[in-house]
């Protein structure tokens, strides 16, 4: 779970978060969820190891504002042998829920190449 405030630079002129910025959020909560657990992206990176968004499916519920506390929660849905698929809340501090999404990732090398999940991840996702 991550939180975080709605600033300025995250909305439209009417102080409604635009709704490109949602994918910004989901992938910070899906980076933090890597981190919560002992994996750093650039750390990743030096063993070739990278993350590429294959699909997207948004559900927008309600208009997250200025200044409101988002609440992210991420939760594996799936593994698969270079695939993760993703369930993702977006929610205020009240639990009211604004999004949620589906969000499929793939593990690839710095060629762009699909490649094996590492194990100690997948352990994680299992948990």
């Amino acid at each position: 779970m991550i939180e975080f405030r709605v600033y300025m630079e995250d909305t439209d002129m009417m102080g409604i978060v635009f709704y490109a910025n949602y994918l910004k959020f989901f992938e910070r909560a899906r980076t933090e969820w890597l981190r919560e657990r002992g994996f750093c992206l650039s750390v990743l990176a030096k063993e070739d190891i990278s993350f590429a968004v294959r699909h997207v499916d948004i559900d927008y519920i309600a208009p997250a504002r200025i200044d409101d506390i988002l609440i992210l929660e991420t939760d594996v849905l799936q593994t698969g042998f270079c695939q993760l698929q993703f369930k993702q809340k977006m929610m205020l501090q009240d639990q009211k829920l604004l999004a949620q999404a589906h969000v499929d990732v793939v593990c690839v090398n710095q060629n762009m190449m699909p490649r094996r999940l590492p194990r100690q991840i997948c352990k994680e996702c299992l948990k």
